[in-house]
């Protein structure tokens, strides 16, 4: 690369190839950089590295664990799961993206390898190496028209503000991609992070499930992330998905902790230990999916999904959706995308809503009976004494007792998360209050000082 032209205010820079290839050796061309659109704020990285450090301890140490755009823009991620969507055919990917368009999530796991398992059953018409399953497929030789498909749905999804957080590899195959030696691994994701790392919405997931690869040591992930960062220069976010046993998150070069479900039900309620351990943003990625197949993690009720996406917020955490109706067409979303027919998604845009009005320097507040006697066993957002977020999950309290700081007042808001309503109390509070809730699930109280 040529150092940079100045002319009429504009930077152009131009280049030169070196390449043993003699069709690639010796091109020339250049290019003009622009000011970044009003609508582009860089990639997602860390708060903590985008941001100035804040003189208070506690907001530092907040900072850990979420997320900020490049120019310090806050960013909250709402995600899907759509697994194999991009190895459907072209009806459905433009089916899923229109259907993306019009949904709350704003990041998509997705895999480059087809996917084999219940329900997923079908060979892609395009794979990443050259080759069919009939014939057998060339591992030295990949293919470029996948790829170019590829590099078009990742432009489309940024266009529409999602992140797309790639999963380089997985378990669910019978191409025998899964099971590729330790040098076929790393010539696989070389090629791809330097192919598709100038996306700025790109994430690496080096594993879906990494535990179900037995034929691959921690070693060799180890080895693959140091891969994966040789040949990204600009640091995308990186993390490996679990299917029973955690993978370390403390390693240095995971920047954020993905996580499936590891219980029947209590997996949301498992962020605060999970903050305190790593020290880093946690995702539950996988957490259950609204939908009604023959399996428990894919037929969760709405209610329930909206409630474990708001007990994850509450704790400081964030949560992926997922859909796996069988009984609505052939497509099902978790694995094919398609269309949504699910009551949560709505409801996941509500909790987006109310999550865009915190305010900047919110963080869970620690609930015991010694310093909440009458919320010790709610969950809690607030910003010191200014703001207080309650959250009531599948309770169904008459009312709720609150003492409120001395000297404060406060203007107190009933949310109702299921079914979408804000209200605002009448009055302005003070002191030992009781607040109906109506014996209703689901319930949030907002307090906001009133100065």
């Amino acid at each position: 690369m040529r150092h940079p032209l100045h002319a009429a205010g504009r930077r152009i820079w131009t280049y030169l190839t070196h390449s043993s290839d003699p069709q690639l050796d010796g091109q020339t061309g250049e290019f003009q950089c622009t000011p970044a659109s009003t609508s582009n704020h860089g990639r997602v990285c860390l708060k903590k590295d985008v941001l100035p450090k804040k003189e208070v301890n506690f907001y530092e140490t907040e900072d850990e664990f979420h997320f900020a755009y490049e120019d310090g823009t806050r960013f909250q991620p709402f995600g899907t799961t759509c697994y194999a969507w991009v190895n459907q055919t072209e009806a459905v990917q433009e089916q899923t993206l229109d259907t993306l368009k019009n949904s709350p999530f704003n990041k998509i796991r997705m895999c480059i390898f087809p996917k084999f398992y219940t329900y997923n059953t079908t060979d892609p018409e395009n794979y990443a190496f050259q080759g069919n399953a009939q014939d057998g497929f060339n591992l030295t030789r990949f293919n470029n028209d996948f790829f170019e498909k590829l590099e078009k749905r990742i432009q489309q999804l940024d266009d529409l503000g999602i992140e797309a957080d790639i999963i380089l590899l997985h378990p669910y195959d019978r191409w025998g991609f899964s099971k590729m030696t330790k040098q076929q691994d790393i010539f696989y994701l070389s090629y791809v992070v330097k192919r598709l790392c100038h996306f700025k919405n790109i994430w690496w997931s080096m594993a879906n499930e990494y535990d179900l690869m037995p034929q691959k040591t921690v070693e060799d992930w180890e080895t693959y992330a140091k891969v994966v960062i040789e040949n990204d220069p600009y640091g995308h976010l990186r993390s490996i998905h679990n299917c029973i046993p955690l993978y370390d998150h403390n390693r240095p070069w995971i920047t954020h902790v993905s996580i499936q479900r590891v219980d029947v039900y209590k997996t949301a309620e498992m962020i605060t230990d999970w903050r305190k351990q790593y020290r880093k943003p946690v995702i539950v990625d996988e957490v259950g999916y609204e939908g009604n197949i023959d399996f428990g993690w894919g037929s969760l009720t709405a209610q329930e999904l909206t409630r474990r996406f708001w007990e994850s917020c509450m704790r400081g955490g964030y949560m992926a959706h997922g859909e796996t109706y069988v009984d609505k067409g052939d497509q099902i979303w978790w694995s094919h995308g398609g269309r949504l027919h699910g009551e949560s998604p709505a409801r996941i845009a509500f909790l987006k809503e109310q999550m865009a009005q915190l305010p900047d320097d919110v963080l869970p507040l620690t609930l015991t009976q010694e310093n909440h006697e009458e919320n010790w066993d709610s969950v809690c957002l607030h910003e010191g004494e200014h703001f207080f977020l309650y959250y009531y999950g599948f309770f169904r309290p008459l009312y709720r007792n609150y003492t409120l700081p001395a000297g404060k007042k406060y203007k107190i808001e009933l949310i109702d998360t299921w079914n979408m309503t804000t209200e605002e109390l009448p009055e302005i509070y003070e002191g030992k209050i009781r607040i109906k809730t109506g014996a209703r699930q689901y319930m949030a109280v907002r307090m906001k000082e009133v100065k």
